[in-house]
């Protein structure tokens, strides 16, 4: 009798060239996948390292210089729409006014009536995309950027009756490692995360405190 297959260990040469190439192909496509994830972020989605800023020679310049890699993530909505000029938080990449419209109050936490506890919760709740944390809240309005260049967050951030009292040092550990600044990281499902990593943005305040904190023109 002639068998249709050569059997190897009991399965067709075929089918076991079939499986492995089955692999293969899967493997590879794999692999294009997360190429071409990693390919599809934006320059402006990174955060440069402290280090890469050491071939500017001028220490004033490198501070202003790495001021500005961290602006990405001050300009940035995620941490904007906190720190709106009016009493009113924004909402999405597009800056809208917060729906169902609110009020900063007298903590910045909301109005007695609307409390930004009752709908915003200990953490995200990504089923119907409500942002939380425990803290959740307005930043003062003497911190609020929106609308301002750069060079005018800069110097309102140094300024400790502006900044929240806080020391250059304190800055560092405030933007390095709280977790309300923190959630612009992770800030749930269908929104865009601030560029880089907490972790990140913290080594560049850390590394401009230590040139001077200057601030770009």
């Amino acid at each position: 009798m002639v068998l249709p297959f050569e059997w190897l260990g009991g399965e067709p040469r075929e089918m076991k060239f079939g499986i492995r190439f089955q692999v293969v192909i899967a493997g590879a496509l794999l692999m294009i996948m997360l190429t071409a994830a990693a390919l599809s972020q934006e320059p402006s989605d990174r955060l440069a390292s402290p280090e890469s800023f050491a071939a500017v020679a001028d220490t004033a310049e490198r501070s202003a210089a790495l001021f500005g890699e961290l602006g990405k993530v001050l300009t940035h909505p995620r941490c904007v729409n906190c720190h709106p000029a009016s009493d009113h938080p924004r909402q999405g990449d597009q800056a809208r006014l917060h729906q169902p419209p609110v009020e900063r109050g007298a903590d910045g936490h909301g109005l007695p009536a609307m409390r930004c506890s009752i709908c915003h919760q200990q953490a995200n709740f990504d089923p119907a995309r409500v942002p939380g944390h425990p803290e959740w809240h307005l930043a003062p309005r003497e911190m609020a950027w929106e609308g301002k260049s750069l060079g005018e967050i800069c110097a309102q951030i140094k300024d400790r009756e502006r900044n929240g009292g806080r020391s250059l040092e304190e800055l560092v550990h405030h933007i390095g490692t709280d977790t309300l600044v923190g959630w612009a990281w992770a800030p749930g499902a269908g929104r865009r995360p601030a560029p880089g990593t907490q972790k990140q943005a913290g080594a560049l305040v850390e590394a401009w405190v230590q040139t001077g904190a200057v601030c770009p023109k």
